[in-house]
This record gives C-alpha cells, sequence and structure tokens, in this order.
C-alpha cells in the first residue's frame, strides 16, 4: 500500500529538515554554526547586499544570534567549510569535500570541453603559470594575475586567461579558496587549504554516489529522482535513476505520495517510517521569518510552488518596467505558510531599515497580529543588520497580487 502524506505533514517534514521549524537554541557560532550548516548541507552564497548578502541571511533566518562575523573562522581557520559548487556557489561542510572529487573530475572534463570549442590557445601554459605563480608566492585573487593580460567584462570565457585558470583550477579542484577579502574569492594550493586527513578520504565514485543521494534525500525529507538529483546537481540522471531501483529493490527505500497545496499527488521516494517522521517533526512556530531568494528552502522554485502554493521569481534581471514586485524582493515565512513578500533596503547611511513594499499572498488578512509579527521580523533583521532605525514608504502595504 502506498504511503501518503497529506499537506499539512508534508511541510511539517520540509520545514524541519531545512531547520524552520522549531524554537532556536544555539547561537550561530562556532560548532552550533557548523552543524547548522551539515543539517541544511550547503549554503548559496550570493554577493547582492540590498540588506544582507544572502548566505548570511539564510543563516540568519535559523539563529537570531547569528552574526556575518562568525562565518568566516569556519571558513578560514577551522576549517569546517568549504566553498565550492552545488548549482551556484556554497559554502559546503568540509566533511563532504571528498565526495567532490567526483564534482572536480566532471567540471574539468565539461570545461575543458568548453576550453577546446573556443579554441583557447596557450591555455594549458597560463594554467602552469598561475599554479607556479601561488606555490612560490602563496595566495591570489584575480586581480594578482595576469597583469599584463587584456581585461573584460564579459563572460567566463571572456576573462583573461589567467582569471579563467584560476576558475578552472578551482572548478577542478586543484585551487580551494582559503578566505573572502571583500567579498572577492582568494585562491591557495588545495593541499593548503583542505585538512589533509580530508585529502587522504578518497572514496569510489560508488561510494560518492551513494553518500549523494542519501545526503540529499535525508535533508529534503522525501523527493523525486530528478529533486534527489538537482540537491547538489553533481550526478547524472541515469545514475541516481540506477541507484534509486536498488535502494527500492533492497527496501532501504519506498514509493510514496505527498499531497501539494493544491490537493494533488505527487509520487516521490523517502526512507521507510516517513509518517512517523512526520508525527514527530515539530509544528512550526507562529514567528514571521524574513528569508534569502536563494534560501535552501526556496532553490527548488517548482517545489516550494506545489507545497506551499507560492511563486517566487527573481527580478534583478527584469527591467524595472516590467517588474511585478521589485529588484530583490524577500518572502515572508509565518509557521508552516509562505504569506507574502517584501522589499526592504538597509540604508547604512542613515542606520535606518527601509520598508519599501509587502504583498500579501491572496485571500490573506493582514490584521493587527500579523502586523506585530512582521513588526518582530523587522525589529531582528535591524539588529542583524546593526540598523537602530525603522522607516516605511509612502504606501507600503500594496493589495494582493492576483
Amino acid at each position: 500500500m502506498t504511503v501518503r502524506l497529506d499537506n499539512a505533514a508534508a511541510r511539517r517534514v520540509f520545514l524541519d529538515r531545512h531547520a524552520l521549524s522549531a524554537a532556536e537554541g544555539g547561537d550561530g557560532r562556532g560548532a552550533d554554526l557548523q552543524a547548522l550548516i551539515e543539517r541544511l548541507g550547503f549554503v548559496q552564497v550570493d554577493s547582492v547586499r540590498t540588506v544582507e548578502r544572502a548566505h548570511h541571511m539564510i543563516l540568519a533566518a535559523r539563529r537570531q544570534r547569528y552574526r556575518p562575523k562568525a562565518l568566516d573562522p569556519l571558513l578560514e581557520r577551522d576549517r569546517g567549510v568549504f566553498e565550492h559548487w552545488t548549482h551556484d556557489a556554497s559554502v559546503i561542510p568540509m566533511m563532504l569535500w571528498p565526495h567532490w572529487r567526483l564534482r572536480f573530475a566532471r567540471d574539468a572534463e565539461q570545461l575543458r570541453a568548453r576550453w577546446a570549442r573556443n579554441r583557447r590557445s596557450g591555455f594549458a601554459e597560463t594554467l602552469d603559470t598561475v599554479l607556479g605563480q601561488i606555490r612560490a608566492h602563496g595566495p591570489v585573487t584575480s586581480a594578482d594575475v595576469g597583469r599584463d593580460e587584456a581585461r573584460s567584462s564579459g563572460g567566463w570565457w571572456d576573462w583573461h586567461p589567467s582569471k579563467t585558470a584560476l576558475e578552472y583550477l578551482w572548478r577542478s579542484g586543484a585551487l580551494s579558496v582559503t578566505r573572502r577579502e571583500n567579498f572577492r574569492k582568494v585562491y591557495d594550493l588545495t593541499d593548503r587549504v583542505i585538512p589533509e586527513a580530508v585529502r587522504l578520504c578518497d572514496p569510489s565514485p560508488a561510494d560518492s554516489l551513494d553518500a549523494l543521494c542519501w545526503g540529499a534525500l535525508d535533508r529534503l525529507g522525501f523527493g523525486s529522482e530528478s529533486e534527489i538529483r538537482a540537491f547538489w546537481d553533481i550526478l547524472r540522471p541515469d545514475e541516481v535513476r540506477d541507484w534509486a531501483r536498488a535502494a527500492l529493490a533492497s527496501g532501504a527505500l519506498e514509493p510514496v505520495e505527498i499531497t501539494g497545496q493544491d490537493g494533488r499527488r505527487r509520487k516521490a521516494l523517502a526512507r521507510p517510517g516517513l509518517v512517523e517522521a512526520a508525527d514527530r517533526a515539530p509544528e512550526p512556530t507562529g514567528r514571521m521569518r524574513v528569508l534569502s531568494p536563494f534560501d535552501p528552502a526556496l532553490r527548488d522554485r517548482a517545489r516550494a510552488e506545489r507545497l506551499f502554493g507560492f511563486t517566487y521569481r527573481i527580478e534583478i534581471f527584469t527591467p524595472a518596467a516590467e517588474r511585478r514586485y521589485g529588484y530583490y524582493v524577500f518572502p515572508l515565512l509565518e509557521g508552516a505558510r509562505l504569506i507574502g513578500r517584501t522589499e526592504v533596503v538597509a540604508d547604512r547611511a542613515t542606520g535606518c531599515l527601509e520598508v519599501k513594499a509587502v504583498w500579501p499572498e491572496p485571500g490573506l488578512r493582514w490584521g493587527a497580529g500579523r502586523q506585530d509579527r512582521f513588526d518582530a521580523a523587522l525589529a531582528r533583521l535591524g539588529r542583524f543588520c546593526g540598523l537602530s532605525a525603522l522607516r516605511h514608504a509612502s504606501g507600503w502595504l500594496r493589495a494582493p497580487m492576483m
């Protein structure tokens, strides 16, 4: 008999796995921060800072006491995390680094093929030059290499050769990010960044496939083959399909049906005992949270829409006149519901957090209680950013958009 999970139970599992349910208890530093990142699996890094950068917003949504300066020691001193690629640049638990060897090899193959198509002459020599410079003189940024090369502001393959070489060497594992300076990556030899005990761990591709599939599923709670594959964006569809078939045959996985917000059921996979896990998952607290557009709970937009009935598109690259909402708009999570979105901006010159607009979801009443919860969320956000004042733009509370 197929296991079925209703929408409320599915949301409980999903939010619990994404650390967005229970009341916070950690201090957002050191071991607590390390454990949180391991629980999430990755924290996407992004440069936009209308309030604070995405990776800091993601962590602050789960730990009120977290402050941006707490992340640097984990990356730079303790080496509890490393920076590389999932579906985008991310901070990733160091425990997963051995399995990223699979990504290094696949990225190297893909990028070499792209290099060949673009006839990037002399690229191999540039790799040797850049590696030699770092080996002899230490860590570098992209500004420290190829100083006499022509510069371009275009895409990846329009960069100057040495910058392209740095990116290739990082993506293929020869270099690692040792720290960031003013958000610019600082690269060093992987042997000088990744702890030796971690580097000596060399799992087989089959072991990495197994670890990555289970790691994705456990952080999702349940998922289709495509959702499991997309979580890390390392594996091929056929690999995940074969893994799922074997796990189903052995009884380690079972088929389930998940009810979406619209009442439709969708087939998925889960470990046995999903209903019991849903019963154990805490009811989400009623507090309101301002989420980053790149929050792990929202990265898969289609999944979030099915579970919560919440449609989100980032409009940074949409011309201003064509935007439905705003340049950089933050989803609002209240309990187990995504109730709307807000455009807020940190004005550090005046020490003020400005609310430009709030768009409640259709059918949602924005009463006094909800306003109080929103005010509390803004107060937390202001403290996180070091801002002491709050102001609202004229007409900030907008009618719901149908």
